[in-house]
């Protein structure tokens, strides 16, 4: 599905993955940032695997943050990162900020998670015709013509 999207179009990806990618970056620079929460596991290593195959970057991973704004899912046993936010490398440029916000539970053990984007649309140039522009203010009465 993923290849079926053409690059001129934006893609985000995000959701619960159920993965742990691991504070450090191990091998996986193109792709993790290195900033995360936990240990590596199975399904950590499949996530950074099928990011690099679809050049896309773990933009929670690309920024520093504390630590109660790295958890995502948080129950009375563990506190975890399971919950990620994936872009092209070519628009991580557009991503300035990416963060938990610690208060406001989306579920009752998932947090919410926000990614801010910084979207410039680029204007469109007037279309030039062959027809040339009068500019009648500058026309006085001693330039005029009969």
């Amino acid at each position: 599905m993923v290849h079926g999207i053409p690059h001129t179009e934006k893609l985000f990806i995000g959701g619960d993955f159920n993965s742990h990618i691991r504070a450090m970056s191990g091998g996986y620079d193109d792709v993790h940032g290195g900033f995360g929460f936990g240990d590596k596991n199975g399904g950590g290593t499949s996530l950074l695997d099928f990011a690099r195959l679809f050049d896309l970057v773990i933009t929670n991973s690309s920024f520093p943050k504390k630590r109660e704004h790295l958890v995502t899912f948080r129950n009375s046993v563990v506190e975890t990162q399971i919950d990620y936010l994936l872009c092209r490398k070519s628009d991580t440029g557009l991503c300035t900020k990416c963060k938990v916000i610690p208060s406001e539970n989306l579920l009752t053990l998932h947090r919410l998670m926000v990614m801010d984007l910084e979207i410039i649309r680029k204007r469109r140039k007037r279309a030039i015709y062959s027809q040339y522009r009068i500019k009648w203010g500058a026309l006085t009465e001693a330039k005029a013509q009969y």
